[in-house]
């Protein structure tokens, strides 16, 4: 049986800010219908790494494969379109639009380039998927609403259903319950794993209970390497991770 060719490759990855080395010889990967999370202490250089691979930062050196393909340093809108979606750690929507504006705009990818021009009213492919996320989001109640007079949890949502409006094959989320609430919290990770059944996820996020619940996968970084890599169980045991992180987090507990 021959083994499923990951959807996301990263070899060898590096960049530096002046003399600080962000991220340090990374390599790892990412298979199809799996959700593989990266954790590590503040500084570790996770968001950059989340950087490199969308195209937001250029490496100094090594190379992201998307499908196979070399993608290194693409931008991000061509990441988009070839399959690749990420959230950010701040919330990033339009807060004077309302809900159905915000998706309506993200979801526009999905119409061919011939129809840039034309009213929304002709676009079909965007409205229908408009409704889709309104309902899997939970967000139909909401739609005629300014997303800046959401709460918290429901500006996070929106930024997710956002995300995910162009229909990616991997979707990075970046701390998605990053400020919620125990309940919100948890009714991110529901809706996490549901996407999950149908989109690959890389995932960033602080709550390491959430982590070991909702991964298949996990990456350790620290100080801009990756420290270890495994299931959860095989993370949580490994006498480095526990030094470095875990023992840490303890002892500040």
């Amino acid at each position: 049986m021959t083994a499923a060719v990951p959807i996301l490759e990263v070899h060898e990855l590096s960049v530096n800010f002046g003399t600080l080395l962000a991220v340090d010889d990374v390599t790892f990967a990412v298979q199809p219908g799996v959700i593989t999370s990266v954790i590590g202490p503040n500084g570790a250089g996770k968001s950059t790494l989340f950087n490199l691979v969308s195209g937001a930062v250029r490496p100094r050196t090594g190379r992201v494969l998307l499908d196979g393909r070399d993608v290194t340093g693409e931008r991000p809108e061509q990441l988009v379109r070839r399959g690749l979606s990420r959230s950010f750690q701040i919330t990033n929507v339009f807060p004077e639009l309302t809900v159905r504006e915000n998706l309506r705009l993200a979801a526009q990818i999905l119409e061919p380039r011939t129809k840039a021009f034309l009213p929304t009213s002709s676009s079909g492919r965007t409205q229908e998927r408009v409704e889709e996320l309104l309902r899997s989001f939970r967000l139909d109640e909401r739609e005629a609403e300014l997303a800046g007079f959401l709460s918290h949890g429901e500006q996070r949502r929106l930024e997710i259903a956002v995300a995910a409006a162009c229909r990616p094959r991997l979707l990075l989320l970046d701390e998605p319950t990053q400020g919620m609430s125990h309940g919100d919290t948890q009714d991110t990770a529901a809706l996490i794993r549901e996407i999950g059944k149908e989109i690959t996820i890389l995932l960033i996020e602080h709550d390491i209970d959430l982590v070991m619940e909702l991964s298949q996968h996990v990456m350790v970084m620290h100080q801009g390497k990756k420290l270890a890599e495994g299931s959860p169980a095989e993370v949580r045991g490994d006498p480095a991770v526990e030094a470095a992180y875990f023992g840490k987090r303890h002892a500040a507990n």
